[in-house]
């Protein structure tokens, strides 16, 4: 797999020209799947290009990588060591292991892909490299991955007031609606991912509180009275084979960040390169990959193996809420997921634009030309009804589902794996295949398909697992 990740200088000289003339200015590229100015003017997002200065300036790769950390870092740690009680430590290490060198060599290739073609959004690039149809499809599914987290979160949010208040079913929907109203909307109308780095930054802190209040627990309760040597390494050995494949479903989803990068890419200043976003990819991958692992260990010692633990830590922490530690963590975990929740609306703003732009027989960088009302340009008034309209279907689904770990098991399985591990093979393999000399028998296509066959078979068997498993509970 290790040559998945590799992208030979040779892939970048069939698209030389390709670069020159896009990836000097990418947000001209971009400004119709998410508008970058309030005008739409293309020589605004230009100016908006270059480096600002300081270390966390727009487009700056320590910003970028706490915007892709951000995106990832969410709901699916919260049921992380509900996951390691079920199937043992040892599996959940190894699992989070593969899980990251998956991460960084799926980040590369979208990266690479997404330089290559000019193109900044999973729809563009697949129409590049493709056809439109192939761009509808993987625009549906992206939609479904940003739909379910996004529910997911305002899930965790419910959670959150339920343990700090009280309050009753009919509370909690209340709470999510407002949440959506005055929080999650206003959010989701900004222009760049990168708008979000300073909040970003804060709610990965914020998350940490998380952290502190599980290892204070462990160290105030000491090991749960369920946990021995072997359950704590191997699990409690009673689970079915279902059970092992929604632990890998979680810790795809919980690295799932991919869907932000070909924008993140764009943004990045002055000019993209596959090298920053490699380090970019690193940085967050570190970041997850320790995050994940402390509470995967401290989790399952402080509340025990399977059937000792509750849906999310946030039901974990609730004996002891009224302690200023954990009442923090969990305000923090609120902060933290609803930080998260706008990252998740940019993929779908970026499909509503494309759907939009093809319907109205439009190109890609036509925005500037656009009719404008009230100092806008259509382009952009249609994002915004996209963006609310998102939000008020994430609150309807999270006012309806109770349960985190379900629907993260399955949007882990279904769309996160296919948006990861399905389709940013073949638009490496697509890239190869307009050079001289292809073959399938290369390194690099080998791999592509070890990877394509890899995600194919979370996406089908990893899918059945998490629908098999909501049907049983």
């Amino acid at each position: 797999m290790a040559a998945a990740g590799a992208i030979p200088a040779s892939m970048q000289v069939e698209f030389g020209d390709l670069e020159a003339s896009n990836v000097a200015a990418p947000a001209d590229t971009r400004s119709e799947s998410i508008p970058t100015t309030s005008t739409g003017d293309s020589s605004g997002t230009k100016a908006m290009a270059k480096p600002q200065g300081g270390l966390f300036r727009h487009g700056g790769t320590l910003p970028t990588a706490v915007c892709l950390s951000k995106a990832a870092i969410g709901a699916g740690v919260l049921s992380m060591s509900a996951h390691s009680a079920e199937v043992g430590l040892a599996y959940q290490l190894v699992g989070l292991c593969i899980g990251a060198f998956l991460t960084l060599v799926s980040i590369r290739m979208i990266a690479h892909a997404s330089i290559a073609t000019g193109c900044w959004s999973y729809e563009d690039i697949c129409e590049q490299l493709f056809h439109p149809s192939m761009s509808m499809l993987t625009g549906f599914v992206n939609v479904c991955n940003c739909l379910g987290s996004g529910a997911g979160y305002l899930i965790v949010c419910g959670q959150v007031f339920q343990v700090v208040t009280g309050a009753d079913e009919h509370g909690r929907q209340l709470f999510i609606l407002l949440m959506g109203i005055f929080v999650c909307a206003p959010l989701a109308l900004a222009r760049h991912v990168s708008f979000m780095r300073h909040l970003a930054a804060v709610s990965v802190a914020a998350l940490l509180l998380l952290v502190v209040a599980v290892i204070w627990f462990y160290g105030e309760h000491g090991v749960d009275a369920s946990v021995s040597t072997k359950s704590l390494w191997l699990g409690a050995g009673s689970v079915s084979i279902f059970s092992y494949m929604n632990s890998i479903n979680n810790i795809v989803f919980a690295y799932n960040n991919q869907f932000n990068v070909p924008q993140l890419t764009g943004e990045l200043t002055p000019a993209p390169t596959v090298q920053k976003m490699t380090v970019v990819s690193v940085t967050t991958v570190a970041m997850c990959f320790v995050l994940f692992s402390v509470v995967s260990l401290f989790g399952l010692l402080a509340f025990g193996n399977e059937g000792h633990q509750l849906d999310s830590l946030v039901l974990d922490l609730a004996p002891e809420r009224r302690e200023p530690l954990v009442m923090l963590a969990l305000l923090g975990v609120m902060f933290s997921v609803l930080t998260c929740f706008q990252f998740h609306i940019f993929p779908i703003r970026q499909f509503a634009a494309y759907a939009a732009r093809k319907a109205r027989g439009r190109g890609i960088e036509d925005e500037a030309s656009d009719v404008r009302y009230f100092g806008r340009t259509v382009t952009r008034w249609l994002d915004i009804f996209s963006a609310l309209v998102s939000v008020s279907i994430i609150v309807l689904i999270a006012l309806v589902v109770t349960s985190l770990k379900t629907i993260l098991d399955f949007i882990g399985a279904f769309a996160a794996a296919y948006i990861s591990y399905v389709v940013p093979p073949l638009w490496v393999i697509q890239v190869l295949r307009k050079q001289k000399g292809f073959t399938w028998w290369s390194a690099e296509v080998v791999s592509c398909l070890a990877l394509f066959a890899l995600g194919s078979f979370f996406f089908v068997f990893g899918t059945y697992s998490a629908v098999s498993d909501a049907i049983a509970a």
